[in-house]
């Protein structure tokens, strides 16, 4: 199993090594390799199992490092970023050579995000490469969120999990690019649609891809559980699962109900609060996940706030 531990300078050291770190994030924790090392990317492809025509988000200490690995960044971007780096924000900007188009999959736009962690922004700053790190999970799976489900998934494939406790945001990041003038949200996140077009008016948002996706997390399928996961109206689900005599498990927004046991149930925010939701959704799915239920019945949150986001996880989780 992996050695969970706070050593930033131990990390480094495995890191610089050429081998993967799992890292936490204000997001979701990451499985971490030198961006710069086509070695240690494509072990990151493979211990996640994940396809190679899905590209990788790059993480860097600071904004002052952008110059290192983009060729620009247009103006409306930089305004998003100022307002929301370090923070849940990935910016789709093009590539210098510098980044292999194995990390990008072949684009000519890579994914950069500064993370807000105090652990890991400590980590980014003793390197001298940025990482690459999508989640620190098998790939299709449900996002870890604390040090403890990326050593369930992938303890015995990777040294060292860098402990940085529960993840404050629980969703991943919002990804924005530009395309033509237009500022296009990829992927929604951790950063609400009404907060970027406060910064930039109104923005494009491009629905998934199931295959060839132009920017990290698009897949039209992911992020699910093993079980069977149901959107719709709870009530009317109940009734119908119940008559068919299947053991479920619900997995509502605020709602509590009385002829489930607790080990079937979760609210994802009783106060109805969507920062809360967000940063307890994919630990409220591995626990139902883990349960004696064979499938989980799930609800659809107001579109508003990070409401949009995690809908959008719930699709996808759905969608297999």
């Amino acid at each position: 199993m992996a050695e969970i531990g706070k050593d930033i300078d131990k990390a480094a050291r495995l890191l610089a090594a050429g081998e993967l770190v799992a890292i936490p994030t204000e997001t979701v924790y990451g499985l971490a390799g030198n961006a710069l090392d086509e070695q240690a990317v494509l072990r990151i492809f493979k211990t996640k199992n994940r396809p190679e025509f899905d590209p990788l988000i790059v993480h860097l200490g600071d904004k002052g490092q952008l110059d290192d690995y983009v060729h620009e960044i247009p103006e409306e971007l930089e305004r998003l970023a100022d307002r929301f780096w370090p923070g849940p924000l990935t910016l789709l900007l093009p590539k210098k050579a510098v980044i292999s188009d194995l990390v990008t999959s072949g684009l000519d736009t890579v994914g950069v995000r500064i993370p807000r962690h105090p652990l890991t922004r400590g980590l980014l700053q003793h390197l001298d490469f940025p990482l690459a790190a999508p989640s620190a999970n098998p790939f299709g799976y449900i996002s870890p969120t604390r040090a403890s489900h990326v050593q369930d998934q992938l303890g015995q494939q990777i040294p060292y999990i860098l402990d940085g406790g529960v993840c404050d945001v629980g969703l991943e990041s919002t990804i924005v690019g530009m395309e033509q003038g237009q500022v296009i949200v990829y992927r929604l996140g951790g950063i609400s649609v009404s907060d970027l077009e406060q910064t930039v008016g109104k923005v494009l948002i491009l629905p998934q891809s199931s295959s060839n996706p132009k920017s990290p997390g698009m897949l039209k399928s992911h992020y699910a559980p093993k079980k069977p996961v149901i959107l719709g109206e709870l009530d009317g689900l109940m009734d119908t699962y119940r008559q068919k005599g299947i053991v479920f498990a619900v997995l509502s927004f605020t709602r509590t109900f009385s002829e489930l046991p607790g080990s079937l149930q979760l609210a994802l925010s009783p106060s109805g609060d969507y920062d809360e939701a967000a940063k307890n959704l994919f630990s409220s799915m591995r626990l139902l996940d883990a349960s004696e239920a064979e499938l989980i019945l799930a609800e659809e949150l107001p579109e508003i706030h990070l409401g949009k986001a995690i809908n959008d996880r719930l699709r996808r989780a759905a969608a297999k």
